[in-house]
């Protein structure tokens, strides 16, 4: 029993209605200025266009305007006359009082027809001119009532409006030129047949130039999840039940509240009675055929082509085809089906009605349907597009209750799917043949035979009886299922899944007897919980391992070869995983397992780049890349585009790097394998363009990410990534959010992933003045040792860890331990590689930023930077560098060449979006006067007849600093600073530098003093 909730489906956040709000408020301003506007707003039933038009409203009473609204009803064919603007005036009445009571004098009669409030009308037979006057009277009332504020008036449900309303309602749009007005109407488009009055009057209208016209689309996936989120609150739709959602109601948001409340009343599938009883209702009124055949299609799938519909038809033998045709044309006609873009079938307008048709049949009814079109489409393949028969015939048999005759359908569109990488699609239909299973008879399983697996490391039965195959090892045993639903649980992102399957196989197995199919499943275990915490798979593997020692090469033992080899790759890379990626080529090589050995020669490839033996590396990565798509293999494509982004960003070829990157993405979107390898790749294109500087498509892209359950382990990276552009923009808390939300989420053990973000931390405590934290976020990842392979890296770490101590130099609490920091900063970068442009630029970097935190560096340090780094593409550390070179060449004197370097870095610091470096150089170039500053020098008597550079002084003397210190900040000698303190006291004719500040501080004389 689940507990008595509260029922909550309306979202307390308005979603999705951005520019639609924006083109109403646009009219309210307008309207505000005297020019009247008029909006027809349209949208199917439960779109949202009542919710827009509250928050719209409501919006318009905090600007000061009146807001009332009217509803047409349906009564009969047309409603009742002048309904809305009855209702309108009772509003106005009840909100105006005396002021609409005195605006209506002498108009009373007329508008008595509308408000009997306002009077007694005289009878309408006797004047024929009473009507005119009514419009002309109430156009007269509300251009009066505007003389003082803006009023919006809207009618809803203009679908139900009757004539005179609608005559009325043109009779405003058409004669109020100056009112302060906003007239709106809302009606649903998808009410709107052929034949309805309001079709053509709608046409009509928008002849005018006053009058403007909105659609609502209906929502999109994230717009849904944003709604679910404020419906479940405080609770958070999972990303499962976001898409089960969004795919159901098609973004309707009145059938994403009730699907809502269907969930929170613990129903996941159905429907709940009062959206089944909503969507129906318009069904059962129409004709008896029309709503046979409207059963019929609901069952024939999301589309039905005309040719099957009719087949099916006529085996029914309820309709014959003048009748179906009919029935056709009167569902058209009443906007519950539509032809479809081809024109060669017909779906329904709205999925949810499918379901709630279809949700109403019998039992009964659906299986003798389903083996209809299962019968007429094996008996006339053609009725259907050829990529779409086996998964349509397969389903027809499935709902058919067929057992028998749905399990080779059903296995030979996994097949199909398979093909064409439909991974997702694969795994529903081993699903349902796994739910089949036992209900197949035996002699139909016998013949089930040949199944060709997805993994080519899947070993073929010894038959030697642990797998159950009772001798018979040509046919599919339900292992067999277990094993391809693994892998294309795997493909598809579906991890969890992955588990159930291999879990249910290893009880079917006897290891002793068919050791390969278990080390098999239990590597596939091992690979679904590496990147689950607390997991253990390293042990896992050696299970495995141990169950094929002393046995002869197999495709299975290269695999686990291979997947050792990869973990260490990722992991802490040593010369013993070269030999396990070697041994898996050899042994792929020997059992004919090709995908397989190229896996392994591209792991091989890595790791030899990894360790510095980039030529090699480089050899198998192009030879890989090039066999990989020429094969078609998209698992492997997805591997080496991964890897070849990343290796290319790591060595500063990041413009290379996002082509690779991009390619990859768009490849494996196109292969439906997004919830596989969807969000490293997302991310391998999001980071080089970040180091490029093109933080607007960076950004955007990682605002895409969906929630892909099958990339939970990547989820660090797209939060370190988010945080590296807000800390470029500005926005240190932002950054500080993703940092914390990446290290909560995030992996400990792959340094290519800790490494980065101990980075951002170290940039984000400097930047806040946190220097012991940066220095202990360095000392900590320094203690868990240095792996190969990301080089890179370690080089801006260290750079950053020394340029951290430099900033903290002349504060005395970070003195102890600086030596000793410096000295291991020191001795890592000596093991790193210098060999690459990128590399040797940051060594010059860390040589130059280890001499600042000394108090040795010379302009020389940093020229030596600049020099070494002015081959690369990317506008960092190129930017620091050239900041740097300006700041010494301002101490030693040399202003004309500072400014060339100041220039260069501002430059540079604004094509990579980085702010902080942009504010750090105008700082610079203000305080050594390497420009003309930006602050207006101000008159002389407000200023004491102070210079520039003595008004620069005062504000730091303001600020409590010390004449070296000034010197410092200023670039001078202390003397110098010694001379312009001095000179500032005698013309403030004060005593002392206290004094001095009390005047700055009292007068305001230095900007940025309060």
């Amino acid at each position: 029993m689940l507990p008595d909730v509260e029922r909550i489906s309306v979202s307390p956040v308005f979603i999705g209605r951005g520019s639609q709000m924006a083109a109403l408020t646009d009219a309210l301003e307008r309207a505000d200025g005297g020019q009247p506007q008029v909006l027809l707003i349209g949208g199917e039933a439960g779109v949202g266009k009542s919710r827009l038009l509250e928050e719209f409203q409501a919006a318009a009473v905090v600007r000061g305007s009146t807001a009332v609204v009217g509803n047409c009803l349906e009564v009969g064919a047309e409603g009742l006359p002048y309904a809305p603007f009855a209702m309108i005036l009772r509003r106005l009445h009840r909100a105006l009082g005396a002021e609409l009571e005195a605006a209506a004098v002498g108009r009373e009669s007329s508008l008595a027809r509308l408000l009997p409030d306002m009077g007694e009308a005289p009878p309408e037979a006797h004047d024929e001119y009473a009507r005119a006057r009514l419009f002309e009277h109430t156009a007269q009332l509300f251009e009066q009532l505007t003389t003082d504020r803006t009023l919006v008036l809207a009618v809803e449900d203009l679908h139900w409006s009757d004539r005179s309303t609608r005559e009325l309602f043109a009779y405003l749009t058409r004669t109020l030129h100056s009112a302060r007005l906003v007239l709106l109407a809302t009606y649903r488009s998808d009410d709107l047949h052929r034949r309805h009055p309001v079709r053509p009057y709608l046409a009509e209208l928008e002849r005018q130039r006053t009058v403007q016209r909105l659609e609502l689309p209906r929502l999109g996936r994230r717009e849904v999840a944003r709604q679910l989120t404020g419906i479940l609150s405080p609770a958070r739709p999972t990303a499962e039940l976001v898409g089960q959602i969004f795919k159901r109601s098609e973004g309707n948001p009145f059938f994403v509240e009730e699907l809502a409340v269907s969930f929170q009343q613990g129903c996941r599938t159905g429907l709940t009675e009062t959206l089944r009883d909503l969507l129906l209702v318009r069904i059962e009124a129409l004709p008896e055929a029309t709503q046979t055949m409207l059963r019929l299609l609901a069952q024939g799938g999301s589309r039905v082509e005309h040719g099957l519909l009719a087949a099916v038809v006529e085996a029914t033998g309820t309709l014959d085809e003048d009748e179906l045709i009919d029935a056709l044309r009167t569902a058209v006609g009443a906007n519950i089906i539509q032809q479809t873009s081809d024109g060669d079938g017909y779906r329904f307008r709205h999925a949810l009605v499918r379901e709630a048709v279809f949700d109403d049949l019998m039992p009964g009814e659906v299986t003798r349907a389903n083996r209809r079109y299962a019968l007429a489409l094996e008996a006339e393949p053609s009725l259907v597009a050829k990529d779409q028969r086996s998964a349509r015939l397969a389903g027809y048999w499935y709902c058919a209750n067929d057992a028998a005759r749905a399990m080779p359908a059903v296995l030979n569109a996994g097949r199909e799917a398979r093909r064409r990488n439909a991974f997702a699609e694969q795994l529903r239909m081993l699903d349902r043949a796994l739910e089949l299973w036992e209900d197949v008879p035996p002699e139909v399983r016998a013949g089930l035979r040949d199944y060709d697996h997805a993994d080519e490391s899947y070993p073929s039965c010894s038959c030697e009886g642990g797998c159950g195959c009772e001798g018979d090892c040509g046919a599919i045993q339900l292992v067999d299922l277990f094993a391809e639903a693994t892998v294309a649980a795997r493909l598809s992102g579906e991890t969890d899944r992955g588990l159930r399957y291999t879990k249910r196989a290893l009880r079917l197995i006897d290891e002793t007897k068919t050791p390969e199919r278990a080390a098999w499943f239990i590597l596939a275990r091992a690979r679904a919980l590496r990147y689950d915490v607390g997991a253990r798979p390293e042990q896992e593997m050696d299970h495995a391992l141990r169950l094929l020692e002393g046995r002869k090469p197999s495709a299975v033992l290269s695999e686990l070869l291979h997947r050792q080899a990869c973990d260490g790759l990722l992991g802490v890379p040593r010369r013993e995983h070269l030999d396990s990626a070697r041994r898996a080529v050899e042994i792929a090589d020997q059992v004919g397992a090709t995908s397989l050995q190229l896996h392994a020669q591209l792991t091989l490839g890595m790791l030899h780049c990894a360790f510095g033996e980039l030529d090699e590396g480089a050899v198998l990565l192009a030879r890989i890349r090039e066999r990989a798509e020429a094969n078609g293999d998209v698992d492997l494509l997805g591997r080496v585009y991964t890897n070849l982004s990343s290796h290319h960003e790591l060595q500063g070829r990041s413009r290379e790097a996002a082509e690779i990157a991009r390619t990859g993405l768009a490849m494996i979107r196109a292969n439906g394998m997004t919830g596989y390898n969807g969000t490293i790749l997302l991310g391998n294109l999001a980071e080089p363009l970040i180091s490029l500087g093109e933080l607007d498509e960076a950004e955007q892209l990682l605002a895409e990410e969906p929630d892909w359950a099958g990339q939970r382990a990547h989820r660090d990276f797209m939060h370190r990534l988010r945080g590296e552009i807000a800390l470029l923009r500005g926005d240190v808390a932002g950054a500080t959010e993703h940092l914390a939300e990446a290290r909560r989420v995030g992996l400990v053990w792959q340094p290519q992933k800790y490494v980065p973000t101990a980075l951002l931390a170290m940039r984000i405590a400097t930047v806040n003045g946190r220097y012991a934290e940066a220095r202990t976020e360095l000392v900590q990842t320094l203690d868990g040792g240095r792996p190969e392979g990301i080089d890179r890296s370690w080089w801006a770490l260290l750079a950053a860890g020394a340029a951290a101590e430099a900033d903290a130099r002349d504060l005395p609490t970070m003195a102890p331990g600086r030596a000793e920091v410096l000295a291991r900063i020191r001795e890592t970068a000596s093991g790193l590689a210098t060999e690459l442009p990128l590399y040797a630029g940051w060594q010059a970097v860390l040589e130059a930023e280890l001499a600042r935190a000394e108090g040795t560096v010379t302009s020389a340090h940093w020229r030596r930077a600049t020099d070494a780094l002015l081959v690369l593409e990317c506008p960092h550390p190129r930017a620091l560098a050239h900041y740097r070179l300006a700041e010494s060449l301002a101490a030693d004197g040399d202003r004309v060449a500072a400014a060339a370097a100041a220039s260069t870095a501002a430059d540079l610091a604004r094509r990579q979006g980085n702010r902080l470096l942009l504010d750090a150089v105008d700082t610079l170039t203000g305080r050594a006067r390497l420009a003309p500053s930006s602050t207006a020098q101000a008159p002389d008597d407000e200023t004491f007849h102070l210079t520039r550079r003595e008004q620069d002084v005062l504000k730091l003397l303001a600020l409590g600093r010390t004449n070296r210190q000034i010197a410092e900040e200023l670039f001078i000698s202390p003397k110098t600073a010694s001379v312009h303190v001095s000179n500032i006291l005698a013309k403030l004719d004060v005593t002392g530098r206290g004094e001095a500040a009390a005047v700055a501080h009292r007068l305001r004389l230095v900007a940025g003093t309060s």
